[in-house]
């Protein structure tokens, strides 16, 4: 059986606008639109195999993509680190702010950006 590897739904986000315009249709209709293989395949007038092979070949190219640009990996660590510093920013508002928690946490965010270079 075929099933659905949601992480390309993301790597679709990120990168979906460079693939040809019908493979992004049919990577859109299946996995944004949660369309099945067949319904997909009625929409675009094409095999269930034939949506079937468009939808692998895709998810390589956006794969290929992820692995050499490392968009979407960055921008979820960039999502976290945001995270983090709402919190750090949460820390140092309260009543008892605790600053020692709060250069723990500051600290811990630059070591993240750090690796990420």
């Amino acid at each position: 059986m075929f099933e659905k590897n949601m992480g390309i739904s993301y790597l679709l986000d990120f990168y979906g606008e460079v693939l040809d315009g019908h493979t992004h249709e049919v990577m859109t209709a299946y996995y944004d639109d949660d369309l099945s293989l067949s319904e997909v395949a009625s929409l675009v007038g094409i095999s269930r195999q034939g949506v079937r092979h468009i939808i692998k070949k895709g998810e390589e190219q956006l794969t290929f993509l992820e692995e050499k640009l490392g968009l979407a990996a960055y921008h979820t660590t960039l999502s976290g680190i945001a995270e983090r510093l709402d919190g750090v920013i949460g820390l140092l508002r309260s009543e008892d702010a605790d600053t020692g928690r709060a250069v723990t946490e500051i600290e811990a965010v630059r070591d993240i950006l750090r690796e990420a270079k």
